[in-house]
């Protein structure tokens, strides 16, 4: 055997940047829809009014974003692509009762690690924009640009240094459908802002602002009259917690759970706990291998919950699990309870 490769003689080294934010990217970029889902969340934290998402063949072709946000300086354009820098926190303290959607610092180089990326930005009140573009990681140095004020990222060719990755995707039409889930889930979580998707040059999504995230006519435009029209609001209130909503009926219940959105203070999350409450609160109204429908929004104060769980933010972990479980499954048994599978809300 080679000594070179025994595990007892292997001498430890530090990996190359660009190796270590390919690993990273393993865990934040499963798919295309998390480059979608990533960007769109950096634009709603730089307070943008207006978002427009362009995707080609599923996303691997390529990937636009366009809002009119803060905007990124030209010192700070090449510092966005690298690991653990943002604007989002300083310090330690920081991570307790955190309420943007990101803080990481590590969706964009991990997106640029693999991907041939380019971002322009202009800030308010400024004369000219500026922009850098790069392939797996590595960028030039930003030049002046033409761009209206806010920040446009364009990603191409995903994977394309990563062959192994792009081989486990799916359909374009997979592919697609996972896009349009996390675009209609942002969407229903930031109304004050508008939203439109193009897909293939084919604009398939145009959302105007709304004035609340649970109001119905954005529900209405993503969900479909029939939800709205098969579902009842709830609101649901106790000491420092709080569950705005909309209850699909049990008629209108599904044969699998794709109407399903569940946000803790307007992050998309999956919660197994919260989940389980809701299916809990249904159990006596639904038949048997049914799935409810519904849009829930629950709001608690941002030091009672850890975000910093997972790469992918898309997990929380609670202070206090169970009080949170039995307070939404109350709320949703009470809203249910006088129902029977087939009946209406009363």
């Amino acid at each position: 055997m080679d000594s070179n490769s025994d595990p007892q003689t292997a001498r430890i080294h530090r990996l190359a940047n660009t190796l270590i934010n390919q690993i990273a990217a393993g865990e934040v970029v499963e798919r295309p829809a998390s480059v979608v889902k990533e960007l769109i969340e950096n634009s709603v934290d730089a307070g943008a009014t207006e978002i427009r998402v362009w995707v080609e063949r599923g996303g691997v072709k390529l990937i636009r974003i366009a809002d009119n946000g803060h905007g990124i300086a030209r010192s700070d354009l090449i510092l966005a692509t690298e690991r653990h820098a943002t604007s989002k926190l300083s310090d330690l303290e920081d991570l307790s009762g955190i309420e943007t959607l990101g803080f990481r610092g590590e969706a964009l180089p991990s997106v640029a690690s693999v991907s041939r990326l380019g971002i322009k930005s202009r800030v308010a009140d400024t004369d000219s924009g500026w922009e850098i573009s790069g392939e797996g990681g590595a960028f030039s140095a930003p030049v002046p640009t033409s761009c209206e004020k806010g920040t446009v990222v364009v990603v191409e060719d995903l994977f394309f240094n990563t062959p192994a990755r792009r081989k486990f995707l799916r359909t374009e039409k997979t592919e697609r459908s996972h896009i349009e889930r996390v675009f209609k889930c942002l969407a229903l979580a930031s109304p004050g802002v508008s939203f439109s998707l193009s897909i293939d040059k084919k604009l398939y999504w145009q959302l105007p602002e709304v004035d609340s995230a649970l109001q119905s006519h954005r529900v209405k435009k993503i969900l479909g009259q029939e939800f709205t029209e098969n579902s009842k609001q709830i609101t649901g209130r106790a000491s420092g917690i709080s569950l705005t909503g909309w209850l699909g009926l049990p008629a209108y219940s599904r044969s699998q759970a794709d109407r399903q959105y569940l946000f803790v203070n307007g992050r998309v999350v999956k919660d197994v706990s919260l989940s389980h409450a809701v299916r809990r609160a249904y159990a006596d109204v639904l038949y048997r291998g049914r799935h409810p429908a519904y849009v829930l929004d629950l709001k608690i104060d941002p030091v009672t919950i850890d975000v910093n769980v997972h790469p992918t933010k898309n997990e929380v972990r609670f202070e206090d699990a169970r009080s949170v479980h039995d307070f939404v499954y109350r709320e949703v048994a009470q809203a249910t309870a006088d129902t029977r599978a087939g009946s209406n809300f009363t």
